[in-house]
């Protein structure tokens, strides 16, 4: 399945959270299908991020867009740089 369309999915259903903090949150304590990160994300989170989602034993995808494009893409007024479709 293309990715963009499976965020738009997720998206419409609500099974999608948006955000670094939240998303590193959920990882900690939830178990999501798939871990999304932009492509201009800051190399720090995108390490935490990625040892967070070994640790839960879930894949990180990197999206050929940047934040802008994928808050975007998610119909939010501003950037996402990670999100997760649980």
């Amino acid at each position: 399945m293309n990715l963009e369309k499976e965020i738009l999915d997720a998206n419409k259903s609500g099974n999608i959270i948006l955000g670094f903090k939240e998303c590193s949150k959920f990882l900690k304590v939830g178990k999501p299908k798939l871990v999304v990160v932009a492509n201009n994300i800051p190399e720090d989170r995108k390490k935490e991020i990625e040892h967070n989602a070994k640790i839960a034993g879930v894949k990180v995808e990197v999206i050929e867009k940047g934040s802008k494009e994928l808050g975007i893409l998610c119909g939010k007024p501003y950037p996402v740089s990670v999100l997760i479709i649980k």
